[in-house]
């Protein structure tokens, strides 16, 4: 026999933690936009949220997880296109100008620390960027498709990641419509 309190309990902590979760994924959502990756705390995140911020690795497993989380909702249930798309390609740009590169993009310049977050960031890299145009490349007959799209993907990260550097003199005054142009005439794959 089952006690309905104890039914009603486990009930009420589920809600509770799918609002939590919820109010967590809304405002690292809010201040990744505002602030971009590495100037939204996890404090901040935590009071917007209104919950403490330790239930960000609770959660999601960390920052960086969360980011992930966030990309995810964004995204809902659509399949992403290959950055040599040239709508994807804007869209793309046009996030890391305003927000900064994310831990997505930084996987291919160094580890996350944490392992975890590695593991994380790696394989939504290889869902959101590498593995569609693999899928392009493919699909046009392009000798060895997962090469390319590799070095294609490093190449276009490199761009954005270099631009929010401060090394260069005209990259940074690009704005997203002019660097997109550029990208799309320097990247496509040669037959």
């Amino acid at each position: 026999m089952s006690d309905s309190r104890g039914g009603a309990a486990s009930t009420r902590r589920r809600r509770d933690a799918d609002s939590t979760r919820a109010a967590l994924l809304k405002a690292g959502a809010e201040l990744f936009a505002e602030r971009g990756y590495d100037h939204a705390t996890i404090r901040d995140i935590g009071e917007r949220a209104g919950v403490d911020a330790a239930m960000i690795a609770r959660y999601f497993g960390g920052k960086a997880q969360l980011y992930i989380a966030v990309l995810r909702e964004e995204m809902g249930d659509d399949i992403p296109v290959d950055i040599l798309d040239p709508a994807r390609m804007r869209h793309l740009v046009d996030r890391a100008i305003r927000r900064g590169p994310s831990p997505i993009y930084r996987v291919t310049i160094r580890p996350h620390d944490d392992p975890r977050a590695q593991a994380a960031s790696r394989a939504e890299l290889h869902r959101r960027i590498v593995g569609p145009l693999v899928a392009r490349l493919a699909a046009d007959g392009v000798d060895r498709p997962q090469e390319k799209a590799e070095v294609l993907t490093a190449a276009f990260i490199g761009v954005l990641t270099a631009r929010a550097s401060g090394a260069f003199d005209r990259l940074p005054d690009l704005d997203a419509d002019d660097l997109t142009s550029l990208l799309l005439e320097l990247l496509p794959p040669r037959h």
